[in-house]
């Protein structure tokens, strides 16, 4: 895969976006910056890191089989192949938060923002974005925020991180279809953070749930049980996960 790298942009995902306006025939491309100053996470929330220190980067993928309404399975396969990258590099106790943060024990060291280029309820372009905290030692007032040096005590090269990833995610790109959907999900779901344990939920009206994570449906809504063999399902705006 091409990989275009640049100093400082607004977001790498924008700059993704950009590259597709008016070419529906490429290759796929990654997009490196060592500065981005715009970065966008789930929720609306923003991305910060020191220029130089961390990853920052967009995977513009052309045409995917997936259907409009499964587009979570894109998600569970980037995030597991994130994951299978970083295990690459011995990093403990590896999960995923739902729906795509990348943890490592109880701290998040990274965040993936897919966005989907849709057209006639196909998928004409997926642009993965991804934030991965490396070489950094210090995030204020993000206590729950850490790096692979926090976490090893080695320092790393970015771009070998970057390649190795690049290459598990245009894998496990390729191989989706439409036999093999159901085990991409059940691998997302083995591989949740805080599964199979009693967690509390924040919900919209600032009240608490008490349940425990036990995977996803296919369209990427958390399934809780609430109670013995009471199950609900929630998409990301009707609860947070607190811990």
């Amino acid at each position: 895969m091409r990989t275009i790298k640049v100093d400082a942009i607004n977001s790498t995902n924008d700059f993704a976006r950009n590259l597709y306006e008016g070419n529906s025939n490429f290759k796929p491309v990654c997009v490196s910056a060592r500065e981005q100053t715009a970065g966008r996470g789930q929720r609306g929330s923003g991305w910060n890191a020191i220029a130089g220190q961390n990853l920052t980067f967009s995977i513009l993928y052309p045409k995917i089989e997936v259907a409009v309404d499964h587009q979570f399975l894109l998600s569970a396969a980037v995030s597991i192949a994130v994951k299978h990258a970083l295990e690459i590099f011995s990093i403990p106790k590896l999960s995923v938060k739902w729906p795509n943060d990348i943890m490592s024990g109880s701290f998040k060291i990274g965040g993936i923002l897919i966005e989907n280029i849709l057209n006639h309820n196909k998928i004409n372009a997926t642009i993965i974005g991804m934030g991965l905290n490396i070489n950094q030692t210090e995030f204020k007032q993000l206590p729950q925020a850490a790096s692979l040096k926090m976490i090893t005590g080695r320092h790393f090269q970015l771009d070998e991180v970057l390649n190795i990833i690049i290459q598990k995610i245009e894998n496990e790109l390729k191989a989706i279809n439409p036999e093999n959907e159901a085990q991409i999900l059940e691998n997302y779901a083995e591989n949740m953070f805080r599964r199979n344990k009693v967690s509390t939920f924040l919900l919209p009206d600032n009240s608490y749930l008490t349940g425990i994570i036990r995977g996803v449906t296919t369209n990427g809504r958390l399934n809780v049980e609430i109670e013995n063999s009471v199950f609900k399902t929630f998409d990301l705006k009707e609860l947070k996960l607190v811990y």
